[in-house]
């Protein structure tokens, strides 16, 4: 007996405004570091230090995050670029 599971093309994925929310992630993980970074003791103290450090981990991931989507974002709008000028040689060649 086979297991049943329909058969459809898997949709194309949603683009969004990825730049601005990994910015945005970013500097929430760095303010949320800044924000407890006062009370260090008290994490410390009640074996909580982590807290501190893991949102200092996820500020630098974002930081290599926007690196990574920006560079991604670049690459998309160039490759859009040389579709819509591929477009344009064709309909007016230069003889």
């Amino acid at each position: 007996m086979t297991k049943w599971t329909p058969t459809h093309e898997a949709p194309e994925p949603l683009e969004g405004p990825v730049v601005p929310t990994v910015v945005g992630g970013t500097v929430l993980w760095f303010v949320l570091f800044l924000v407890q970074l006062p009370f260090y003791g008290w994490f410390d103290d009640h074996g909580h230090a982590w807290w501190v450090w893991t949102c200092l981990a996820g500020a630098g991931l974002g930081l290599i995050g926007i690196w990574y989507v920006r560079g991604r974002d670049a690459a998309l709008k160039r490759q859009a670029a040389a579709r819509d000028g591929e477009g344009t040689r064709a309909d007016h060649p230069t003889a």
